[in-house]
């Protein structure tokens, strides 16, 4: 028995390791802030924190070499649009930089072609990523379909921007909404172990 449970600490032990390193890989920063703005856009904040590690890795400040800013990698002619569509006044572009206005923009443009393709979110984020307008070219041209998945997708850049989001997403959901059972189960586990140890010490 004692020995089962030095094995179930060692291996409690490894998974609270590897479910650290992933909680690292794979953080939420600003969750609050990103929560409070992806569901006023009716969003799953966790379907936006993976669009953000895909697209700025949680860096404000990040420009891209075609001049998207911010943390939802906005261009600043669809940071004004967006802008004048939610009645914001006096936009300029370097107020992509503030989390708080890039988020705003961001959620309320992916909620807008989420509308725009029906709800589709491998429409909705290659049209992200390539432009509405290619997307619906790519569509009414028939050289692709959102039913293909994202593998068929004819950019390659949208391609992988697409696949890495959902995958993103994926892990973020199985992290965040279906692991906190599993990490007290293993928590239990641990201080089981711990506990067979020390008895047999005498402790």
């Amino acid at each position: 028995m004692v020995r089962w449970l030095g094995w179930g600490t060692t291996l409690a032990v490894a998974a609270l390791v590897a479910m650290a390193v992933l909680y690292a890989a794979y953080p939420v920063p600003m969750a609050a802030l990103i929560q409070r703005e992806a569901r006023a856009c009716g969003l799953d904040p966790l379907l936006v924190a993976a669009v953000i590690r895909r697209e700025s890795g949680f860096e404000p400040r990040a420009v891209s070499s075609r001049g998207a800013r911010g943390l939802m990698q906005l261009m600043p002619e669809t940071g004004a649009w967006a802008a004048s569509r939610l009645g914001i006044e006096g936009f300029h572009p370097d107020r992509l930089f503030e989390p708080e206005v890039n988020l705003r923009l961001g959620c309320w443009y992916l909620a807008y072609l989420l509308d725009r393709f029906g709800g589709d979110p491998v429409a909705a984020l290659a049209a992200y990523n390539g432009g509405e307008g290619t997307v619906e070219d790519w569509m009414a041209r028939g050289h692709w379909h959102p039913a293909q998945g994202p593998g068929e997708i004819p950019f390659p850049e949208t391609r992988h921007f697409v696949a890495g989001v959902l995958r993103d997403y994926r892990v973020y959901r199985w992290l965040y909404r279906h692991l906190p059972a599993v990490w007290g189960r293993v928590e239990q586990l641990a201080a089981a172990g711990t506990a067979a140890v020390e008895e047999r010490l005498g402790r």
